[in-house]
């Protein structure tokens, strides 16, 4: 497991995720809309250009949405031969028993082919999504986040990175406005 000290470069090398679930990103997060299809364009090109820059190791915080959008990208560009990784950091063990149908589907295979499962708690308790957002900042050199409202958890986690001082790529899901598609 890496810690903020231990190894820099590695730290350097590691890129981490942060955006909404789909009920709180234009049009409900549906993947057939137009708006969705181009954010998870910006969010595949973000992670295909994060990967010129150098990063190999992604992590995932394995949210309905954004996060398993990523972690599903990265098993993608994984498989067509990047020489990257995936570690899935759950805020606790027992993460996503309440998923369903395709979310439910997308994590198991997520945590199936991930190559590190790290939970950061052993149970759910009120700080836990938090705690799990700090620790794959404090793991990255880089954040790549979603956001359409910074009050929220997404907007906490761009804040604790900017403050922390790594790298943050911001894609506004509001940038589409009243666009006609």
């Amino acid at each position: 497991m890496l810690t903020p000290d231990a190894n820099p470069e590695e730290r350097k090398k590691t890129a981490c995720f942060s955006g909404h679930r789909p009920e709180k990103l234009p049009d409900g997060g549906n993947r057939r809309s137009q708006v969705i299809k181009a954010l998870k364009s910006m969010l595949y090109k973000t992670i295909v250009d994060s990967i010129d820059e150098g990063y190999t190791c992604f992590m995932t915080g394995l949210a309905r949405g954004v996060d398993l959008w990523a972690g599903e990208m990265v098993l993608e560009l994984k498989a067509h031969g990047e020489k990257i990784k995936l570690i899935a950091v759950a805020p606790y063990k027992g993460h996503g028993k309440g998923f369903v149908k395709e979310d439910k589907f997308t994590l198991g295979n997520i945590l199936l082919k991930a190559d590190e499962v790290i939970f950061v708690s052993d149970k759910y308790d009120p700080r836990c999504m938090q705690r799990r957002n700090e620790y794959m900042v404090d793991h990255s050199g880089k954040l790549i986040a979603v956001i359409s409202d910074y009050r929220s958890g997404t907007g906490a986690t761009i804040r604790y990175a900017q403050k922390s001082g790594i790298e943050t790529k911001i894609i506004s899901a509001n940038q589409f406005g009243d666009l006609p598609f």
